[in-house]
Formats: structure tokens, sequence, C-alpha cells
């Protein structure tokens, strides 16, 4: 019998194979995973994010080319099926999770059984626009800008592919809240893909084309995938960094609910001539009332509105860790003194809030008229903390009002009522998202600042909640994972108004954040 070839090999004191095939499988699996292990360095990773930006900054502009409110069906479509061909192209599994409204979009990219995962937030959809209030023909047509004097001046969009300066911004609807986010990663997703690299862990998507309206349907969609969605912690691609424009990561999320209060006078409007002193005019009670709900101090009045919230030695210590000066901020927001709930800004976004966030009655300005208005509105909201119920916060508010004097009516008060009732008024509410917190010492926390410091250093801003409100309560609740929020634009990126816009330093170092957490090893 003809004798098997031999070949043998010594490695790493592994001792001796005789089998060929053996040993070349062996060498693929060892050395294929030792090459898929490599991480790259700070300076790589810094490379990598300046050689793909300018690609970037392009894709980018024509994912905010996309009118993206998600109140219509079409633009809703047209956002979904870019990102599932985005995703496609990336390699990734794509799913459409149908609801009772938007649907969602999944992606999943898995790397090993064995490996954890990490399930990432994108929000895609953006606020209505009024054309009329931007400094450009179209929010939806990214328009570079730079700063000159005190004003931003257009300068042309292909400059961006022979120069780059940080302090340049795109303004466009959506630009920072949150499409540029949402670009910045799939950006890093493709710098891993062109160098053949993959991530440590599992990485599942979920794509939200709702967010501006409460995701009003996300709850029962992760109720009804809960296996689909499991993961080991969420990262939300969503929300503003600090004040000090340093990276951030935030830990938690106010929630909110909205109110509507309409307050009813005459049947029609009336001639202030005519029937001044004689008619009542609803925007005097309307005023005494709205005032009677925040004290000289600026706290709300409503009974047990703080009930509940306590900030121990240690929590308060973390948050006095967050960089930020009264005076610069009371100059930057142009007030002469804050409302005193909390010893500082960071303790005060621990408490929830009453705003009044609209508030309308006849004319001003060239519209003006000398009249009487039938009705006044005031649009309000509250943002919730963990500790505080939106239920109860708004009921207290509905007994406030009652407790003024008013007979509350389900729609337009009838005419025994008017007659009945000197004080008419609609109270009407709804809850949104709800608040969530997750332990800024978490090992979430932990695995963030160390992909995040390789990177920048020690200049990392951890916040224990910021004061807006985003949906992640049900994936917390449902799935029981924690959930951080990785913060990219810049503070004074004018969210939800007109003249959005997104600072090119912040999309760049979005970029590299993304990458740095794409390659850190989760164990």
């Amino acid at each position: 019998m003809k004798q098997k070839s031999q070949f043998s090999v010594q490695i790493f004191g592994l001792g001796k194979f005789r089998n060929r095939t053996f040993c070349l499988l062996f060498f693929c699996c060892f050395f294929g995973r030792f090459i898929s292990a490599q991480r790259l360095s700070s300076e790589e990773i810094q490379a990598a994010a300046k050689d793909k930006f300018s690609d970037a900054i392009f894709d980018l502009k024509s994912f905010l080319a996309l009118r993206n409110d998600g109140h219509f069906p079409e633009e809703v479509e047209q956002n979904l099926k870019w990102c599932d061909s985005v995703f496609s192209a990336l390699d990734f599994e794509v799913k459409r999770i149908s609801t009772e409204g938007a649907p969602l979009l999944f992606a999943e990219q898995k790397i090993s059984k064995k490996a954890k995962t990490i399930l990432f937030y994108l929000q895609i959809d953006g606020q209505p626009v009024d054309s009329t209030k931007w400094n450009q023909p179209n929010a939806f047509e990214a328009t570079l800008k730079e700063k000159q004097a005190s004003d931003w001046k257009t300068i042309a969009f292909e400059k961006l592919q022979t120069e780059y300066d940080a302090d340049w911004r795109i303004f466009a609807r959506s630009a920072s809240d949150s499409k540029g986010p949402a670009m910045a990663f799939i950006s890093a997703l493709q710098i891993l893909q062109s160098k053949k690299l993959k991530p440590q862990f599992n990485i599942k998507v979920i794509m939200d084309f709702q967010e501006e309206m409460g995701s009003p349907h996300l709850a029962p969609a992760v109720v009804a995938n809960k296996e689909l969605l499991a993961a080991d912690m969420m990262l939300i691609m969503d929300g503003t960094r600090h004040l000090s424009n340093l990276p951030t990561l935030c830990y938690g999320a106010r929630g909110i609910a909205t109110a509507t209060l309409r307050v009813f006078g005459p049947r029609t409007p009336l001639h202030s001539g005519q029937y001044g002193n004689f008619a009542p005019n609803p925007i005097f009670e309307t005023a005494k009332l709205l005032g009677s709900l925040k004290d000289e101090n600026g706290r709300v009045t409503l009974a047990g509105f703080y009930d509940g919230i306590s900030i121990s030695d240690s929590e308060k210590k973390a948050l006095l860790q967050v960089p930020e000066n009264r005076d610069s901020l009371l100059l930057r927001l142009g007030v002469a003194g804050p409302d005193a709930v909390g010893d500082n800004y960071q303790e005060a976004l621990q408490y929830p809030t009453l705003n009044i966030r609209g508030l309308k009655a006849a004319w001003v300005g060239n519209e003006v008229r000398t009249i009487i208005p039938a009705e006044v509105i005031a649009e309000i909201d509250m943002r919730l903390v963990p500790e505080s119920d939106g239920t109860r916060l708004m009921e207290a508010l509905k007994s406030h009002i009652q407790a003024q004097g008013y007979h509350l009516v389900d729609s337009l008060p009838t005419d025994a009522e008017r007659r009945t009732h000197p004080k008419l008024a609609s109270f009407n509410y709804r809850l949104g998202s709800k608040p969530f917190r997750t332990p800024m010492d978490s090992d979430t926390g932990t695995f963030l600042n160390t992909a995040l410091q390789k990177v920048f250093g020690e200049d990392i801003v951890n916040m224990r909640t910021t004061g807006g409100s985003q949906p992640i309560a049900p994936f917390i609740n449902t799935l029981g994972i924690p959930a951080v929020s990785v913060r990219i634009p810049n503070p004074d990126n004018n969210i939800h108004s007109p003249n959005e816009n997104l600072r090119l330093g912040n999309f760049l170092e979005g970029i590299v954040t993304c990458l740095a957490i794409l390659d850190q090893p989760l164990d």
C-alpha cells in the first residue's frame, strides 16, 4: 500500500499534525479568527473616517433630499426603500415589520451564535417644515453654509470634493435629527465592509419612521417581535451633544405627555368697541389660569408634581462632572436667571416639566383685529421622568383647571352650558413615549467609554438623562436590556426648527464614534 503523505507542523507549542486536510483547516480557522479579531488603532479609525468623509457627505445630501414627514405614507415608503437598499448592500438581512400604521424596518448581520448582540435604533423621519421660515428655497435640498460675520452664507456644495472646514454646516430638515447620525453609522459599516472587517458582536438595527409622531405603533410591534429584536444592549443613534459639544453619552430620556386646553368665550368673535366692558374676554381668565400653574420661582404648583424624586449624593457628584458653567449657559440662553428646580442645569433635567408650547387667540401682526376672541387654545406638554406617572400628572392638571372654577365639556359647549357656567373649557391629553434610565456605571457604559476614549481621550461627557424624549421604553421593558444614546450633532443645531443644521466636524466625529464602537470587542 502506498504510504500516506505526511505534513508536519509545529506552531505555538500545539504539537505535530500529520493530516494535511486537518492542518489546512486549522490554519484557516485559527488565522481567520485572528484576522477578524484585529482591532483598528485610533490613527487608523481617524484616517478611515477622513477617507470616507467626502462620499459620506454626498450620500447624506441624497438621503436628506427624501421628504420624511411620518404623517404621509408615500414619504415613509420612499425612505424605507432607501434604507432597505443600503442595508441590503451591506449584507444585512432586511425585514419589513408591519404595524397598524407606518411599518418599521429591521436589519440584521449575524457574526456568531455565541457572540453578543447590539441593537441600534435609527430615527428616519423628521418634523414638518414651514418653508417660509427657512433661509433657503428648499428645506430638503441640503445647503452648505459658512459663518460670515453674524450670518450664514451659502457656499458651493461641490467645495466639499476638495476642501473641508469643520465649522461649515449642512442646513436641511433632519440633518441633525436624525439622518446625520444614521448616515454616520451607515458610513462606519461601509468602512468595515471595504476593509473586510467585521465587529465581534452581532448587529441588529431597527428603523423608526414615525418617531416625531411619538412612535404610536412601536410598543406593540416590539412585543410582537420580541425574539427578533432580542439583544444584550441597545444604542440609540439620536439626540444632540452636550452644550460643550464634546462626545456625549446619555443614559436616559424623559417621557412626554401632551394636552390641549380650549377656553371658550362668546359664541363668535365680537367687536371690541361695541361689546368691550360687557362681554368677557377669555384671554384674561386664561392668562390667570396658566399663570397659576407655576409659582414665582418657576416651580410647578400642581399637587404632588415632584413626588417620589430623589437624587443621591453619588448621583449629584456624577452630575457635577458634566462640564457646565452657569453664567455662560444663562448668557447663551439670553435669560437673567433659571427656574428654581434643581441646584444646576443637570439636576433640573432630573425632574418633570410643565410647558406651554403654543398659545392662540385671534390674530396678531398685520392681521390684527379689534375683536374679543371666541376662544383661546393653549397647547401644553409635560416631560416625564421614571419616577413620575403621566396619567397622574395630567389628571392633577385637569383637577387644577376645575378647581379654578372651569366647567369642562367634551366638545363645543351647548347653549344651556353657556347660560349656566361663566368659565367653560375643554381639556384633552395624550400620553406619548415613556421615560427610561440606564445606570451610568453599567457594563454598557463601560463598553462605550472604552471605545470612545480610544479615539477622543478623556473628553467624554456622560449625562444621566436628557431633557428630550425618545420612544425607547418599550424596548427596555419588553426586552429587558439597557439603552444608551450616542450623541453626534452639535448642540446649536436648531433641532425641530427652521434652519436645522449639522456641523461638518460633528459629522466626521460621528463616523469616528460609530467606527470606534463597531470595532470595540464586546465580552
